[in-house]
């Protein structure tokens, strides 16, 4: 499997990928000056969500909807997404800078119109997050544009991964990569479960590798020794 440049067959490195999402705080000079960081910091990879709040939910303040218990209380999430999504016409943008940087860029779609957006930006491959890993014609989609896909594992159980596999090879794309993801922000240590690093690797003939929430380094650096072949922080 290839990613830009980097091949997995023949690097003994691993692919280091530079979660950009919200972090911008809705600025774009923050977004290009973090992916200049990023290249500092060492990375190969920087990822983006790409999502509108009405491509991913809808706009509700029935309970089911309405966020409670963190710090974004009482907000809807519609409202959420509204305020952390990426503008897609900063995509360009941000896909150039990271080229300019050496470093390559894609991201995570939440829709087919997603899929289609960041084929014209000629994405090199595709991330599946956690929550979407139920989302079965979303990835036979995604599958179907025949690049790379890296997909969470935060929220499944065994037969949620085994549905997201094969919906990649029903496509005809054997380019998988699972990463071990505890989806709490920030992740305890102690639910790192590193093992299955290793396990989902041989059960399920893929890369491994590890989407860390952890603060640190530590779990990240634990995760290579367990053979992940990527790191997303």
């Amino acid at each position: 499997m290839k990613i830009g440049k980097f091949n997995f067959e023949d690097s003994s490195r691993v692919f280091i990928i530079a979660e950009l999402s919200a972090n911008h705080n809705g600025s774009l000079e923050t977004a290009l000056q973090t992916i200049q960081a990023a290249k500092r910091a060492g990375a190969d990879c920087i990822k983006l969500q790409t999502y509108t709040a009405d491509t991913i939910t809808i706009d509700s303040q029935k309970e089911d909807f309405v966020i409670k218990g963190t710090i974004w209380e009482g907000k809807n999430l519609h409202q959420l997404y509204q305020d952390a999504y990426t503008p897609w016409d900063w995509h360009a943008q941000i896909f150039q800078m990271a080229k300019d940087e050496g470093l390559v860029c894609f991201s995570s779609p939440f829709d087919p119109t997603s899929v289609d957006f960041l084929e014209k930006l000629h994405a090199p491959a595709y991330k599946i997050a956690s929550f979407e890993i139920t989302d079965i014609p979303l990835i036979e989609y995604v599958a179907s544009k025949g690049k790379p896909v890296i997909i969470s594992t935060g929220i499944a159980d065994l037969n949620d991964i085994e549905l997201a596999v094969n919906a990649c090879k029903k496509m005809n794309n054997y380019n998988i990569a699972l990463l071990k993801c505890t989806s709490s922000y920030p992740a305890p240590i102690n639910e790192a479960n590193m093992i299955i690093i290793k396990d989902i690797a041989k059960r399920f003939q893929v890369i491994s590798g590890l989407s860390d929430h952890t603060m640190g380094s530590t779990v990240p650096i634990v995760a290579t020794v367990f053979g992940a072949k990527i790191i997303e922080k």
